[in-house]
């Protein structure tokens, strides 16, 4: 590398780098500084904002590192997942904008195309990364384009069975790819030494990469005998690297396997990436090993817990306080105790989220009867269906918007064969700042048109309970959808109960208006129930429970009694409970009733606080009170 232009003793800080292009001038004490500032600034913008902290302290100097070696934004930079991406964000000139991190209308907490041109891939969910790469590094190719695409991948990323998709294709193409392992989990740490790293930055070398294409080219020439002998080098040479290294499952996959590399060292990372960006060709796989969580000691000793997390106190780590009331999340892991203390075959399956899902005291407590599968969430559904295939009663319990990947799973492995499996959705509904990747804004739309699967959503976190409690005992598949965050408030029943299948409530009679809502928006429309009356308009109210199967006798009878009805969701429109509604007062020739259907926008919803996108999206109780009154006038 080359010495800093700066005049001498000058000290380099983050302020001064306004793009990569100043980071590739610096020495590696210069860069050492910056990624003391970067991390400096991440911890006191996250300890404000919340965020993803420990993934993207755990790959600061492997972002400097990048970014000095490849010619961003020309070379392709892809993050998987995009959640350790607050480094990258702050080198590639949004340092003005950081504070506004997953605040509404500010930065994105993952890649965005409309940020920076440096954002090569919009990503926020797992295992994306090698196949978008395999197909930028080909297009490259058929353009006779000569820029490189590095793939960063990591954070569990690589239990993906897409990933392994990916591998195994770019291996079999044999096309310039260049992945990086980003290693958190330490598993190997006896690899990494003097050995390993001298190991590494030899036989990436470029006398030693020149002098192994000079003797294979001559060995090709020998036909025959020659093929043989390099054969048999080319095995002496992986036998050797494996027998230090872990490489031989990549070596396996055609991929040139380079590592592992200390992840926190630059000396070593920025060498080692020199070396295969100039002598190494077709794919390869470079494994770094990090340490999640990086520079702040909490998030080292906790890194689950710092993983994703709201605001905290810089000094203790401890985070601020927030509503204390019970989240649906957590009912959710006390029934889940509650019920499988009483019936043996109650199993519960999660995707690599047991704390996010609410499960990790059922792991601890139940620790033959609960399985983390890794992010699988296709895995995971038929893993479930195997298991009710033996008799057992399996939870699958995986936010909304991740079941989005194991549709035909659910399809055909769980509601073709009607089997007893439970999908625990979480996060159903707007989640706030995480924004698009993770609004669970789509499941009542994909899940309702599947024979055989009986689907819920509880008002509150006291129907959850006895909604999981009948999912549970149902003799198919069930669904049961609940919101994130905290709940209604409400006494929780010591005892639980079943719910007559397809039965829904009337919560409030009314003869103007039948307001409909489903699931968290039930509590808004009572509300704006009450509203209505101050105005003079007699609002019914139903909690229907049930998406599928719905009460079609109940819901048709209000509707011809008031004459007018409005479905309130926190889902899109195209294909959600409203377009339920209709379909069923269409099937029973019911055509005189005025409706108005409340739903999320056809578009998808920016981050922010969801009750500011409720708002946004006309689902809050004034919203639903305006939009009751144009339905009157009607």
């Amino acid at each position: 590398m080359l010495t800093s232009p700066l005049a001498p003793h000058t000290i380099v800080r983050l302020t001064d780098i306004h793009s990569p292009r100043d980071l590739r001038t610096l020495s590696i004490p210069e860069l050492n500084q910056i990624a003391a500032d970067l991390r400096q600034t991440i911890i006191s913008t996250v300890a404000v904002t919340g965020g993803h902290l420990a993934p993207s302290l755990g790959v600061v100097e492997l972002t400097l590192a990048l970014h000095c070696v490849f010619n961003t934004p020309e070379d392709k930079l892809i993050w998987d997942v995009g959640h350790q991406c607050y480094a990258h964000k702050l080198l590639t000139g949004r340092q003005g904008k950081f504070a506004t991190l997953r605040q509404y209308k500010g930065l994105s907490g993952f890649p965005k195309f409309d940020e920076s041109p440096y954002d090569a891939l919009e990503t926020g969910h797992a295992g994306t990364s090698i196949s978008a790469a395999l197909g930028m590094s080909l297009a490259k190719d058929i353009k006779r384009d000569s820029n490189r695409v590095i793939a960063v991948i990591g954070d569990g990323s690589l239990t993906t069975g897409m990933a392994f998709e990916a591998l195994n294709q770019a291996g079999h193409l044999d096309k310039n790819l260049i992945v990086i392992l980003n290693d958190n989990e330490m598993s190997i740490s006896p690899n990494v030494g003097a050995l390993s790293s001298f190991l590494n930055r030899k036989m990436t070398g470029k006398t030693i990469s020149q002098l192994r294409n000079h003797i294979a080219a001559r060995l090709r020439e020998m036909h025959g005998i020659g093929d043989n002998i390099l054969a048999f080098l080319k095995k002496s040479e992986e036998n050797f690297k494996c027998f230090f290294t872990p490489g031989m499952l990549f070596e396996a996959l055609k991929f040139y396997y380079v590592g592992p590399i200390r992840g926190h060292e630059l000396d070593e990372l920025i060498p080692t990436l020199e070396n295969v960006r100039n002598n190494l060709d077709g794919p390869v796989l470079v494994h770094v090993l990090t340490i999640k969580g990086k520079g702040y000691q909490p998030a080292e000793d906790n890194p689950n817990n710092y993983h994703g997390l709201g605001p905290f106190d810089l000094k203790t780590g401890v985070p601020k306080p927030t509503d204390d009331t019970i989240s649906y999340t957590k009912v959710f892991g006390k029934t889940m105790i509650k019920l499988a203390a009483t019936d043996p075959k109650i199993v519960a399956i999660s995707a690599a989220m047991p704390d996010g899902t609410g499960l990790s005291d059922f792991a601890r407590e139940f620790p033959d009867r609960f399985f983390d599968v890794g992010i699988a969430e296709q895995h995971a559904v038929t893993f479930a269906a195997g298991l009710a295939l033996e008799g057992m009663r399996p939870v699958v319990a995986i936010y909304s918007s991740f079941f989005q990947r194991s549709v035909d799973q659910i399809i055909h492995d769980v509601c073709l064969p009607n089997l007893p499996v439970t999908l625990a959705i979480d996060r159903g509904g707007v989640v706030g700042d995480d924004g698009p990747t993770h609004h669970g804004v789509f499941d009542i739309s994909f899940l309702r048109y599947i024979p055989n699967l009986c689907f819920m959503a509880p008002k509150d976190e006291d129907e959850l309970q006895h909604m999981l409690h009948t999912a549970i005992s149902h003799h198919g598949p069930c669904a049961v959808r609940y919101p994130r965050g905290a709940g209604e408030g409400v006494p929780l029943a010591g005892e639980l109960k079943k719910i007559a299948i397809g039965k829904g409530e009337v919560l409030r009679e009314g003869r103007d208006i039948l307001l409909l809502p489903i699931g968290n928006r039930v509590y808004p429309a009572l509300q704006a129930a009450e509203g209505l009356q101050k105005l003079g308009i007699d609002a019914a109210v139903i909690n229907p429970r049930f998406i599928k199967p719905m009460d079609g006798d109940l819901i048709s009878f209000w509707a011809q009694q008031t004459g007018r009805i409005m479905t309130i969701e926190d889902n899109v429109g195209q294909g959600g409970w409203g377009s339920a509604v209709l379909e069923l007062l269409s099937s029973r020739h019911i055509f005189h009733v005025k409706s108005t259907l409340l739903a999320h926008p056809d578009h998808f919803i920016e981050h922010g606080h969801q009750k500011t996108l409720w708002k946004n999206s006309g689902l809050d109780s004034s919203a639903i009170v305006s939009a009751a009154m144009e339905l009157m006038k009607r």
